[in-house]
């Protein structure tokens, strides 16, 4: 198996910003990531990936977090959409998984937290899980619907802090991006002290898009190498998830999750007609009480001006946009249904374009 690197490693800069000490969404603060992977036999390659947010972790009933959503292109499924930009908050993890999947995940996510929570539904409402999917059926049974519940409790169960495992893992198993094999990628910005200091971190299920467009740090890369192609054309999807810790309120984070459509344009995505690309932006600053004896809780919120909302627009773009870079950089060549073949972005050829085009460090590591 080909040791892969991420972007950072292999010397490729994208944006201006500083990443996060792991250049990950596990950087901000209260944000953990697990995974199942299933392969199972020739046509079995799935699963599922949870963001679990510590904010939302109740006594006796879950609290919440201010969340916000957008749309790119909507030929897909994002559960729980509704009530976001409803109610302006999230009390659940964040599932990504295959198409025909969502359905068994929030089931078996409703039934975890009615556990947990055992008066939800009786003194209390009970929680929609946010649930996202992407097509990974060119790779995967998908028709088969291998993601059972124990696979959902054991991707929540198993989230943890520190660095986030990338490529075919996860929701990410089965799908791939540009005509290469993708999956899972995570990305982070750190602003510097007197721009905030916040954290903007990504997290991306990448299933999207077409070779001729893929570019990266402003390469036309899917021009320079275009053959190892899948015998498939799909539009492709993706299902981006951003965590911070600046207080923004839900419109802010609505607005911050547009700003993540321009990150998905950079690498090469149009919003294709038959393409579902879904952005949920989460802040973990303030945790808002399910229940209180007081009327009020206290807020702090970010003054909306250009000086303080510009950086963390620019850290969306930035983190969202490295974070699918990263999911094809890490995914590995993978055959699955029928004998399908995505193969992994040859690491040597890349570095020999970017370094052709003048985008490559001296110093790359893996070159």
């Amino acid at each position: 198996m080909q040791t892969r690197y991420r972007a950072n490693d292999l010397g490729i800069s994208i944006g201006q910003l500083a990443p996060g000490r792991l250049d990950a969404i596990t950087d901000v603060p209260g944000v953990r990531v697990g995974h199942t992977t299933i392969i199972e036999g020739s046509d079995v390659r799935t699963g599922v990936t949870a963001v679990v947010f510590d904010g939302c972790e109740g006594h006796g009933l879950p609290n919440r977090l201010f969340a916000g959503a957008h749309v790119f292109s909507g030929a897909g499924e994002l559960g729980g959409f509704i009530q976001i930009m409803e109610w302006g908050f999230i009390e659940s993890p964040v599932l990504l998984t295959n198409t025909l999947s969502v359905g068994e995940v929030r089931d078996a996510a409703q039934r975890y937290l009615a556990e947990k929570y055992p008066t939800l539904g009786i003194t209390a409402d009970p929680v929609i899980p946010i649930v996202g999917e992407c097509d990974d059926g060119y790779l995967n049974d998908m028709k088969g619907r291998h993601v059972r519940e124990e696979h959902v409790r054991q991707a929540i169960a198993g989230a943890r802090g520190g660095p986030v495992e990338e490529g075919n893992v996860g929701g990410g198993t089965g799908m791939y991006s540009f005509d290469f094999k993708s999956g899972i990628g995570t990305a982070s910005r750190r602003l510097p002290e007197d721009r905030g200091g916040y954290v903007v971190g990504c997290l991306v299920m990448a299933n999207m898009g077409e070779r001729r467009r893929l570019t990266i740090a402003g390469v036309p890369v899917g021009q320079e190498i275009d053959d190892l192609l899948t015998t498939d054309v799909v539009e492709g999807s993706a299902v981006v998830v951003l965590a911070t810790d600046a207080p923004l309120l839900p419109h802010q984070l609505c607005q911050l999750a547009r700003r993540a459509a321009v990150g998905l344009g950079r690498v090469g995505s149009y919003g294709s007609h038959g393409s579902g690309e879904f952005v949920v932006a989460v802040s973990t600053a303030t945790v808002i009480p399910r229940v209180s004896a007081r009327r009020t809780f206290p807020i702090e919120a970010l003054v909306p001006s250009r000086s303080r909302l510009n950086p963390l627009y620019e850290a969306a773009i930035e983190s969202c946009e490295e974070a699918v870079v990263n999911s094809l950089l890490k995914a590995q060549t993978m055959q699955g249904r029928e004998g399908h073949v995505a193969h992994a972005l040859p690491l040597d050829r890349l570095l020999e374009v970017m370094r052709r085009y003048g985008r490559l460090a001296e110093n790359a590591r893996g070159g």
